[in-house]
């Protein structure tokens, strides 16, 4: 066989956004194919000009299934709900996967990757919550994802489900923005822990899982960070960064949420134990020491 003639390996990317567009530029670096497909044409433009093949669809249709008759090596689905409510989360979410599913089931697919997130987690009450506990979740978004999950889970396909604790890193630091407000005053329960992944650590885990060892069949792993921090430790921290009095909690949910984020600790052993995954940033405090760094 003459090597060089060996077409390299492909990774196609529902949902290139926040996390998508690290993981495409990640996999262009090592000279895999990448085909990404999103809704956002301006996201199109910038991983066209980084050298991904491009498709501007809506994951729930069928067209885009023409469009991809070789199949791909790696499959990542890390489709937003795109806004618009329980209709919204559905349609991006679970008529989303039925049509990676029947577009998998179609053309050869190898590994599939799931971007789903803790809110499927029901527990509070300090509880430390691994990948065996209940997810009966209360919340419209967290239900529809259970659903997703489930699909890939029983779909026969190699897939691999992410369960994402809260995500922060370049660009999205939502407490961060609160405290520069200047309001004075956070929404939640301070003495409440709270979890987080930064978006670095993410891409780490989604390779992880790309490239598991083919005899894993997939599985469900959190990926979370070490470091469950109590909000008021962590809004303390960064009111310090910027100068400013540690804020006060109005014990209230945010904006647009219908209950505070429940007291619990996200396990991550599984996915280290398994994958050999380890998160770059451990805590909150390596992610945004990094981040105050680079904004000297």
């Amino acid at each position: 066989m003459n090597l060089l003639s060996v077409e390299p390996r492909r990774l196609v990317i529902f949902g290139a956004g926040y996390v998508g567009a690290v993981v495409a530029q990640q996999a262009l670096a090592r000279g895999l194919r990448v085909t990404a497909l999103t809704r956002n044409a301006e996201k199109a433009c910038a991983l066209s000009v980084a050298g991904a093949d491009v498709i501007i669809a809506d994951l729930a249709d069928t067209d885009w299934h023409e469009r991809l008759p070789e199949g791909a090596d790696l499959v990542l689905n890390c489709v937003s709900s795109g806004g618009g409510g329980p209709e919204g989360y559905w349609h991006s979410y679970v008529e989303g996967m039925k049509s990676v599913l029947s577009w998998a089931g179609q053309v050869p697919v190898g590994s599939l990757v799931y971007t789903s997130s803790t809110s499927v987690y029901p527990q509070g009450g300090g509880a430390r919550v691994d990948e065996s506990a209940s997810i009966e979740s209360t919340r419209l978004e967290g239900n529809a994802l259970v659903e997703a999950e489930d699909r890939l889970l029983n779909s026969g396909t190699r897939g691999f489900v992410l369960r994402l604790a809260g995500i922060y890193g370049p660009g999205r630091h939502y407490l961060l923005d609160q405290l520069r407000s200047g309001c004075g005053e956070i929404a939640g329960l301070g003495g409440h822990r709270l979890n987080l992944i930064h978006r670095d650590d993410i891409a780490g885990a989604i390779w992880a899982a790309l490239e598991a060892p083919i005899e894993l069949c997939g599985g469900v792993f959190n990926v979370a960070d070490d470091g469950a921090a109590t909000k008021a430790d962590v809004a303390a921290f960064l009111a310090g960064k910027l100068g400013l009095p540690a804020p006060l909690f109005t014990g209230e949910s945010a904006p647009g949420r219908r209950r505070v984020t429940p007291d619990r600790v996200i396990a991550n052993d599984k996915i280290k134990q398994v994958l050999g995954w380890q998160p770059q940033y451990p805590t909150f405090r390596e992610g945004y020491e990094a981040y105050f760094a680079k904004a000297k």
